[in-house]
């Protein structure tokens, strides 16, 4: 396990008017639809105090970075895409983010493989790729360790597909960019496939570092059900998804909005870039 240890800024003398200033720019979570997340999974919720109380995962002087490995192979969009969406991770979370050997799925054995019983898509088993291919190769200085793969995902029996799995204890993940679409098709499908691998990535990470899924505001924290669902989901935390953040990691909020503002505006996304600035220019 990381670092649990106290921060240099405790709990009992925590400032939130920062947070509490961002608050109007953000929308209250709209009531779910049949089939959204919420409405079959219960979010109690988690206050910035819990969230302390709880010693989540964080980074310590030895273990402060993040690494990524490409499973499978990748055209050269897809290619564009893990690197863009490493660059984007570095941002969000203001830590360093480095790749490790990659790795074929001609490696994955055959009890860790399928083909999906109604549409035949080929798919591997995400536990098997957490326990038997990232755990053993987790480096030492690293914080969390994430593949991205061109393959389906199936977490085991009772399951169609998932986007992606992470274990929290053991610091691994991996996420899946089959269902994002196609970026070769044309500039709008590779910013779409783009954001969309993005939001997975940030998203799942957060819970990397122990976040739970927000019921609070839309937020990047918010659980999906289903590609609708997920694609609705913001690329921001809500002011308490982003206190937890700020606090966890000790990094100045102001130069993490400037940094993804940054970024969103040379990746095309117009609205998040913007939104970001909003957040800027709500402090001054």
């Amino acid at each position: 396990m990381i670092s649990t240890g106290a921060s240099a800024v405790a709990a009992e003398d925590l400032d939130l008017s920062y947070y509490q200033s961002l608050i109007a720019l953000h929308e209250v979570k709209l009531p779910p639809g049949p089939n959204d997340w919420m409405m079959h999974h219960r979010e109690p919720g988690q206050s910035i105090y819990e969230y302390i109380a709880s010693q989540p995962v964080r980074p310590d002087d030895t273990r402060n970075k993040i690494y990524i490995m490409k499973l499978g192979r990748f055209g050269s969009e897809y290619t564009e895409i893990i690197d863009k969406t490493a660059e984007f991770i570095q941002a969000f979370y203001q830590l360093d983010v480095a790749f490790i050997e990659p790795m074929s799925l001609d490696e994955i054995p055959s009890h860790a493989r399928r083909f999906h019983p109604t549409t035949g898509d080929r798919q591997i088993l995400t536990t098997y790729v957490l326990e038997e291919v990232l755990i053993p190769r987790l480096p030492g200085d690293a914080v969390s360790l994430i593949a991205f793969t061109s393959s389906d995902l199936w977490p085991g029996e009772g399951w169609n597909f998932v986007f992606g799995q992470a274990s929290i204890d053991d610091r691994v993940g991996v996420w899946s960019v089959y269902r994002n679409g196609n970026p070769q098709k044309s500039e709008e499908d590779f910013k779409i496939c783009l954001l969309r691998t993005v939001k997975t990535g940030t998203h799942e990470l957060c819970h990397m570092f122990s976040l739970p899924h927000c019921p609070y505001f839309e937020c990047a924290m918010n659980g999906s059900n289903h590609r609708m669902e997920s694609d609705r989901r913001p690329l921001y935390l809500c002011p308490v998804c982003l206190s937890k953040l700020i606090w966890n990691l000790e990094i100045d909020p102001q130069e993490r909005y400037r940094a993804l503002a940054d970024l969103a505006e040379q990746y095309g996304f117009d609205a998040e870039a913007a939104f970001y600035r909003q957040s800027l220019d709500a402090q001054k």
